[in-house]
């Protein structure tokens, strides 16, 4: 071996050296993620911005006239809400008039937004009556804010309902148990499975006369349960779509958090129980603090796939009965493809897309804040 082996390069070569490795490596980042950027690109970016442009003209599907720019009036046809107080009508001794139902009588509220140039466009969205008088609560698109309040009950019952079963069916893998893989295959097949086949499964599952859920309630209750209108009751709807969107889901946050639990270190779990921990005391001190980064994730993504809820309520319900499961998303793709309005669907879309945004971010902001 010659000295010339030893020689180290100057550090100016090392540094080039450096530098072109790294513009290298930069160059295949970029390259491999090239198909990435460009579908988020034209999928995603310049759909909004289109959105964005549509949400302030009157652009139509098919309409034989121009399309013309209106401004804001989109924004205010979807957000304007207002109310109104009634009081009231008596008869000539200053008697409340009753109606048949002993209810006292006002006057008729179309009346009253015909003759106010103030309540042009608005239309009724809830009554609230205090003895003789009552407060009217009007908006331009009552369909809107009730759908939106729609998506917020579902949000906040399928969340917890599918993140505890997604959570309890990973633990019950993680225990070991024999057949695992095969549970772990069947509680993951729902995911793969098409959400309009499955839709379409559970509302046969759900049927009134012949549906094997009513006739598993009424056997287990010992016929106490009698049968249950699951889609043709306002009041049953929107449990019906959180119970089968939990079920359908669970199977993918099951496996997230699969792969928490799988990391966790043994040796806590050792620790605590040369400490005398049980099982609760396990679970809460070590399973749940190790689960912290996996369970924000689900949440988070959980949430957000539950404000794009469609897919069931168009094969299920189709936003009925009387409005009970009209979603946001629902609501835009029908004005916008159905009625044909893009200009109204892209201004919905607009809106909810900040909304979505502004929920995810505070969530992010209260998990961090927690942790610090």
């Amino acid at each position: 071996m010659t000295d010339s082996a030893f020689i180290q390069p100057p550090p100016m070569a090392r540094t080039k050296k450096n530098d072109s490795l790294m513009r290298r490596q930069r160059f295949y980042g970029w390259l491999m993620g090239s198909p990435a950027f460009l579908g988020l690109i034209l999928f995603i970016f310049v759909p909004f911005v289109m959105a964005i442009i549509l949400s302030f003209t009157n652009q139509r599907l098919l309409s034989p006239n121009p399309t013309e720019g209106v401004g804001f009036r989109n924004y205010d046809r979807l957000l304007a809400v207002t109310w109104l107080k009634q009081d009231a009508q008596h008869d000539e001794q200053n008697h409340v008039l009753l109606d048949a139902k002993g209810e006292p009588q006002f006057e008729r509220l179309r009346k009253v937004l015909r003759q106010n140039e103030s309540y042009k466009g608005y239309d009724e969205l809830s009554t609230f009556t205090f003895s003789d008088s009552r407060v009217v609560i009007l908006a331009k698109d009552p369909l809107f804010i009730k759908s939106f309040i729609n998506t917020i009950k579902f949000a906040f019952m399928v969340i917890p309902l599918q993140c505890g079963a997604a959570l309890l069916l990973a633990l019950l893998v993680n225990m070991g148990l024999k057949g695992t893989n095969f549970f772990r295959t069947a509680y993951f097949a729902p995911v793969v499975t098409s959400m309009v086949v499955v839709s379409i499964v559970w509302t046969f599952l759900y049927h009134k006369d012949i549906g094997l859920v009513n006739e598993f309630l009424n056997k287990i209750s010992f016929g106490m349960i009698g049968k249950i209108n699951w889609l043709g009751d306002p009041k049953w709807s929107m449990p019906a779509i959180v119970i089968m969107s939990a079920w359908q889901g669970a199977g993918y946050q099951m496996l997230i958090f699969l792969a928490g639990l799988q990391n966790i270190p043994e040796d806590l779990y050792e620790a605590a129980s040369l400490d005398g921990a049980n099982s609760w005391q396990k679970f809460r001190n070590v399973t749940l603090p190790g689960l912290r980064n996996t369970t924000i994730f689900v949440i988070i993504s959980t949430t957000i796939a539950a404000f794009g809820l469609f897919t069931q309520v168009d094969v299920m319900t189709g936003g009925g009965p009387s409005d009970s499961t009209s979603t946001v998303m629902y609501h835009a793709v029908r004005k916008g493809f159905r009625e044909q309005d893009i200009g109204y669907g892209a201004t919905i879309s607009v809106v909810y897309f900040l909304v979505i945004l502004a929920i995810a971010l505070g969530q992010k902001y209260y998990f961090d804040k927690r942790e610090k």
